[in-house]
């Protein structure tokens, strides 16, 4: 019965976190102001002037195309329209945009197009650019004079897939020189749209973790980074599902593109429109069976169920939850972000959690409700801590945070 009620848990969960996704993100009006001096997107290349950061966090955008008909710049997967000056170059100046990191990308006469002046990065399950708003709070993820870790890219093939899996890892300044330290380890998902990549090129978790390791506030520990989208031969991807409602227009990153109304409501004796239904249920089998043996095998780890833990964003939260709740004997840290809460009936008997940590941006949906899921599991004997990033809403912001935040109760016993 117990098992029973935490998958209609999880089922109901993981449907609010997709909704979830749908808070719009627009200027903070009470955010304090923020000023600095105007300068090119840091993800521009080399000499690239546009984008460019307006000393008051507005953005002017520059596209050269002569023959288009109709030019727009989507922000948040909101289009703009651009103006065509006489030698054919596209200029739009935004609204100011809130700190932290945007998706964005081009509309030349109805065709998503990048912009070739900065780098490209995965979200709304295709691939976007990027530019970077100050924040007077983001020194913690900033490069720094301090020592760094490496962020290694490699490849382990999976029997469950019959395919290779790719995977992203942090591992600490000193693992290269200290070469009989062991470390704990973080299993770190991403939201939807989004792959193994997103956590080092838009979350700058390394950064992130370099600077708290050189303050001395967290021990050292890798991270790895996998997407969870995981399929066995003959298995079909996320496919559409009757009788949930459609999923409205999404201004954030995390979620699935989306159309740009909802579909219609089903009428009386016809089927409800559908909507993607995910599924991690292969990825489970991937991460317990082969992702786990094959990190322990590869790497310096601390391997006991102690010293690991698994986090997520968005629909990370979900298959974190997922996975965490159903095997308590691998995992000892849960962190959910923005994806819901865990209640106490969710935990399964018998378990030894050290912590579950939840969060929200203060501008998203489920954030006032948090402090009192915490302190229901506290009640119940589980150590639960809550967290809400102030003046964010479902953004990088609220991850990086997140991030941090967690990072610093991990492992300390």
């Amino acid at each position: 019965m117990r098992k029973t009620l935490r998958i209609i848990l999880l089922t109901v969960t993981i449907v609010a976190g997709i909704c979830l996704v749908q808070a719009c993100k627009g200027p903070k009006k009470d955010a304090a102001p923020f000023t600095f001096e105007a300068h090119p997107s840091p993800y521009n290349l080399s000499g690239a002037q546009f984008p460019r950061i307006e000393a008051d966090s507005r953005v002017t955008f520059r596209f050269n195309a002569p023959n288009a008909k109709k030019v727009q710049v989507s922000i948040y997967n909101v289009p703009y329209d651009m103006v065509k000056d006489s030698s054919g170059v596209w200029t739009y100046t935004s609204e100011p945009q809130d700190a932290g990191y945007h998706n964005y990308w081009m509309i030349v006469d109805s065709a998503i197009m990048l912009d070739p002046a900065t780098d490209a990065f995965i979200g709304y399950s295709h691939m976007c650019n990027g530019f970077e708003i100050p924040d007077p709070d983001g020194g913690f993820y900033e490069l720094k004079d301090v020592p760094h870790g490496n962020v290694l890219i490699k490849n382990y093939f999976s029997n469950i897939t019959n395919g290779w899996r790719h995977v992203y890892i942090y591992t600490p300044p000193d693992y290269e020189t200290n070469t009989t330290a062991k470390y704990p380890v973080l299993y770190l998902q991403h939201g939807g749209g989004e792959d193994q990549r997103v956590w080092i090129e838009m979350g700058r978790t390394n950064l992130i973790l370099d600077n708290l390791i050189a303050e001395g506030r967290v021990k050292p520990f890798i991270v790895v980074m996998e997407t969870s989208a995981a399929y066995k031969p003959g298995e079909a991807p996320p496919a559409m599902r009757q009788g949930a409602p459609g999923v409205a227009r999404t201004r954030t990153p995390g979620a699935q593109p989306v159309p740009a109304a909802a579909p219609p409501a089903a009428q009386p004796g016809q089927a409800a429109p559908p909507r993607l239904r995910f599924s991690f249920n292969t990825y489970e089998e991937v991460m317990i069976n082969e992702l786990i043996p094959w990190v322990d095998s590869n790497f310096r780890t601390l391997s006991d169920q102690q010293y690991r833990a698994m986090a997520g964003l968005s629909m990370g939260s979900g298959v974190t939850r997922q996975i965490t709740l159903a095997h308590p004997d691998k995992f000892s840290y849960i962190g959910i972000f923005s994806g819901g809460s865990i209640a106490p009936a969710d935990i399964p008997e018998n378990s030894n959690f050290k912590l579950v940590f939840m969060s929200f941006g203060s501008r998203e949906n489920g954030a006032d409700g948090l402090k009192a899921a915490a302190d229901e599991l506290n009640k119940a004997g589980i150590k639960s801590v809550s967290y809400v990033s102030p003046l964010t809403a479902h953004e990088w912001q609220s991850w990086r945070r997140s991030l941090r935040e967690f990072s610093l109760l991990l492992f300390r016993d």
